[in-house]
């Protein structure tokens, strides 16, 4: 391949191990220049979402290892093969070794580069319970790259197609956050259209408009609903893996048969009853079967289907704090394996809306989950695109410059 070499990780750019503050020096954390550490990175994102930043002084005492933007952070002890592209300034933990690329060499080409590799890197991690590969061992790797003008090209072209999904996932935050928004103003502020004529009258929960009733959750939703299905042919299957902590969307990662699990169709709130997923939010809203399907799941959802409201109440109703709070306190068991109560809906009590509102609040948050999705399902092709091409592009099996994908981009966007 005319222009591509054999070099090194190291030669790459500077290779950075990061390092933690002592427990010793709390002050070091405050808010001026995000922590990464391997549980801020996820499968598919470039973008670390750091639940931790440094101070300003925690920022001086660990000066050199402050990266710029434009970064590739590879975690090379424990969940080796895990790693993110900075977008601004940062310092991460130990367990991550970091490029700030050289002069000449495209940032966004040697995350892409390192990602291809990341099984191959992973393959000479060294130790037995924890899998380790030090520093130099990591910077000797050996990469084969190209010229600096075709790493730009490959790394601009895979760079877009990664800041349409990112561009498409804020969207899709946005309209949830629209449709969680009016659910609040409507059903817990009971400022809904019309409720300046409305009188306020006393119930177990307080002042409530007239007309409303109070009801538990098993009264309001259905809890489980029993469905009928073939259980020698296959159907669509979700893990908790393909349930997301913060958003609605989900799509199944395979089809099983058989006889056990959740049983569910296109409608249908997907709760997470098993600790931890239900304190870090797995809740899903299932919008992607066919009409005549029914998804399968695992054991550990609790499906919630509207009795008297619709699907978008129910989904947001599932993402409600005061909700997620009752469930979270029912749930028993051993130690790390604590479940959900099934009867923990018998005892939340809340305010249930004449069903003409109920309607009407699906006309207004319907259109927002359904564009929602739309963008959701955009993402899944861009991101096959991504999958299929970048492996070809890093190793030069596709020449970048006579690739167009302009049409392609066009349709998903």
């Amino acid at each position: 391949m005319k222009g591509w070499h054999n070099c090194t990780i190291g030669d790459l750019g500077r290779v950075v191990t990061g390092s933690t503050p002592p427990a010793k020096h709390p002050e070091w954390f405050g808010a001026v220049s995000p922590f990464i550490t391997p549980s801020d990175m996820t499968s598919g994102s470039r973008r670390a979402r750091a639940e931790r930043s440094l101070s300003e002084e925690g920022v001086n005492r660990l000066r050199s290892r402050l990266l710029p933007a434009g970064c590739t952070c590879f975690v090379c002890i424990g969940s080796i093969g895990k790693l993110c592209l900075t977008d601004s300034a940062a310092i991460t933990n130990q367990q991550i070794n970091a490029v700030v690329p050289a002069e000449g060499v495209d940032g966004r080409f040697v995350y892409y580069l390192l990602k291809h590799n990341a099984a191959r890197i992973a393959s000479v991690a060294g130790g037995a319970a924890t899998p380790i590969i030090n520093k130099s061992a990591f910077a000797a790797m050996p990469v084969r790259v190209p010229d600096a003008q075709s790493q730009a090209k490959v790394g601009g072209l895979l760079g877009a197609l990664d800041d349409l999904i990112e561009n498409n996932q804020r969207r899709i935050k946005l309209l949830e956050q629209m449709a969680q928004e009016i659910y609040r103003e409507w059903f817990v502020r009971f400022r809904y259209p019309g409720h300046e004529r409305a009188n306020l009258i006393d119930s177990p929960l307080g002042p409530i408009p007239e007309g409303w009733d109070v009801l538990t959750a098993s009264q309001l939703l259905e809890i489980n609903p029993r469905l009928r299905v073939d259980n020698t042919v296959q159907h669509p299957f979700f893990t908790m893996a393909d349930l997301n902590e913060r958003s609605m969307v989900c799509f199944p990662s395979g089809r099983k048969s058989g006889v056990s699990g959740s049983k569910f169709k296109n409608g249908d709130t997907l709760f997470a009853r098993i600790t931890p997923c239900l304190e870090n939010g797995k809740t899903g809203l299932v919008r992607c079967l066919s009409p005549e399907d029914v998804g399968r799941g695992s054991t550990e959802f609790i499906v919630l289907r509207g009795r008297l409201v619709g699907p978008a109440y129910t989904y947001l109703l599932a993402r409600d704090p005061d909700f997620r709070g009752n469930a979270i306190k029912s749930m028993s068991g051993a130690s790390g394996r604590q479940r959900v109560r099934a009867e923990c809906f018998d005892s939340f009590f809340l305010a249930s809306p004449p069903r003409l509102l109920a309607k009407e609040f699906e006309l207004a948050a319907e259109p927002l989950l359904t564009m929602a999705y739309a963008l959701a399902s955009r993402n899944r092709t861009l991101a096959r695109i991504r999958d299929l091409l970048l492996p070809k592009l890093v190793t030069g099996q596709i020449d970048v410059s006579r690739l167009n994908l302009d049409p392609v981009l066009g349709s998903v966007t």
